[in-house]
């Protein structure tokens, strides 16, 4: 079977590497590209910077809800009014509790549920939280009696298991529809291939207690985010178009899904055009291919999508959607990094606009939307895996308006703080132990070819080479051990086992900390 796994290897995997592939001619790189592959983040915004930087929509204020969430994914609200976020990396499902003081920031979060396999995609039924992991779909019975009161009433039960695992596109969404059916998103294992595995690249759905599985819709590389149009019950899907061919082509995509449908890929991109390593000798696939609602901007990564359905949202954006753009690194300008509103006019057509931005600025990024979800009282929360915080979106006071109004449009350049900061995330382990683990890492090291991404002496010629630089100020041991479980795309995951991670990360952070 011909297979390009281009993107999401090229650039090589940090500790894991995945580099020995032949790197395309006009690779480009630009963006925070150690988040991309390492996860590696940075320091949550502070509210100067926020004030100066991020622009919400008109008539709506934005500021940090709750910080240092680590990895912070998808949300959902509960039926009692409790808001919770994945952690996949973690493997922990987060209750984050509501701002019962008045200081306009979560009054605190913890661990609602742990122990699960990269957990993704949230949602509520008969009394149980369902979760998407990797390769299952689990659910949990709860209880609770109003806003943070939400605990596990019992064991996690996996209710489908033996999903597709691993590759560039580990994450699980899921959704239950207005049907009753419990929907369910399995992306791509490579940027562009044939899949041995007709489960990939597709949206499937299955029964609430997990039978009578089957393939909703295909051809739809890595549709992260779902959600129903109000009025019509039509469901809508956010879709990341494929790498490595130049700035502006192929553009992701929002799609109207139809039960059975088929959306072009792997030989197809955008309005049906052949893909041109693939396409050929399919046309008539790519004849039948269903081209997309509305076109993002190519590499802009549309991830989460919600309907607004709050009739206290700004009467502007009600039954808009609006979708997190994760934000390019593909490309040789920054593009993405915002949230969009989607509205749709008499006659279908859909005008995209800004409801958030300024995560970008230049080459400077504090942020990557992932997720967006509506909060009640025409709020809204904004998950951002990169500063690890959910920022929250309201009606903006008369105050704000006019603070708003004398801030001009200058924008401050984000400076990190000192490397002096930090401490050494190896204290702890005895001399004999980390000597003996750092051995082992850099066997890894050489053994995976990871210098051929990251060091220049040992790359191929024309390769783009991301030095390995200052791991000890973003990552602890443990962090950087879990990391390699849950990788961000360009990285595919790789199957070590613990004790490999543990003396990989060991290595990076003896021999890269600084």
């Amino acid at each position: 079977m011909r297979r390009w796994i281009l993107a999401f290897v090229v650039l090589g995997v940090v500790g894991v590497g995945a580099c020995t592939l032949l790197l395309p001619d006009g690779l480009v790189v630009k963006g925070p590209i150690l988040n991309s592959i390492l996860g590696r983040g940075r320091r949550a915004p502070t509210d100067a910077l926020i004030a100066r930087r991020l622009r919400p929509a008109e008539g709506l204020s934005v500021s940090i809800f709750a910080d240092g969430i680590e990895n912070a994914r998808f949300m959902r609200l509960s039926p009692g009014g409790s808001l919770l976020v994945s952690q996949p990396r973690t493997g922990r499902i987060l209750l984050v509790e509501r701002d019962a003081d008045g200081d306009g920031r979560s009054d605190g979060n913890r661990v609602l549920v742990d122990g699960l396999d990269r957990p993704h995609g949230l949602d509520f039924r008969g009394g149980h939280l369902y979760v998407g992991e990797t390769g299952a779909i689990a659910r949990i019975p709860y209880r609770e009696s109003g806003p943070d009161t939400i605990e596990a009433a019992g064991p996690i039960e996996r209710i489908v298991e033996g999903l597709p695992p691993g590759g560039n596109h580990w994450s699980r969404t899921l959704r239950f529809g207005p049907d009753g059916g419990l929907y369910l998103h399995v992306g791509s294992s490579c940027n562009v291939c044939e899949e041995e595995d007709p489960r990939r690249a597709t949206i499937l759905r299955f029964e609430p207690d997990g039978s009578g599985g089957e393939i909703y819709a295909s051809g739809l590389r890595n549709s992260v985010g779902f959600d129903w149009q109000p009025g019509t019950n039509d469901l809508y899907a956010t879709d990341n178009g494929r790498d490595l061919l130049g700035d502006d082509f192929p553009p992701c995509e929002l799609n109207r899904i139809e039960r059975g449908g088929f959306y072009g890929w792997p030989w197809a991109n955008g309005d049906n055009r052949p893909d041109p390593d693939l396409g050929a000798g399919h046309e008539a696939e790519i004849a039948r291919a269903i081209p997309p609602a509305h076109g993002f901007r190519a590499h802009n990564a549309p991830l989460g999508i919600s309907f607004v359905r709050d009739p206290e949202a700004p009467a502007a954006y009600r039954d808009a959607a609006l979708v997190a753009l994760h934000g390019s690194w593909n490309r040789s300008e920054l593009d993405g990094y915002k949230v969009v509103s989607l509205h749709w006019n008499p006659a279908g057509d859909i005008e995209e606009r800004d409801f958030l931005t300024g995560f970008a600025e230049g080459d400077d990024v504090i942020g990557r939307p992932v997720d967006v979800i509506e909060a009640g009282d025409g709020r809204f929360y904004v998950s951002d895996d990169y500063a690890g915080v959910i920022y929250r979106m309201a009606p903006q006071s008369a105050a704000e308006a006019a603070r708003a109004s004398e801030s001009g449009g200058f924008f401050d350049r984000f400076r990190t703080g000192s490397s002096d900061d930090r401490t050494d995330p190896l204290a702890a382990l005895p001399a004999a132990d980390r000597r003996a683990l750092a051995s082992r890492g850099a066997s890894l090291f050489d053994e995976l070819a990871c210098g051929t991404c990251h060091v220049a002496a040992q790359a191929e010629a024309g390769a783009v080479v991301k030095p390995l630089r200052e791991l000890a100020g973003r990552y602890t041991l443990d962090a950087l051990t879990a990391y390699f479980l849950t990788p961000q795309s360009p990285m595919p995951i790789f199957d070590l086992p613990e004790a490999d991670r543990r003396a990989l990360a060991v290595h990076l952070l003896e021999t890269h900390g600084d």
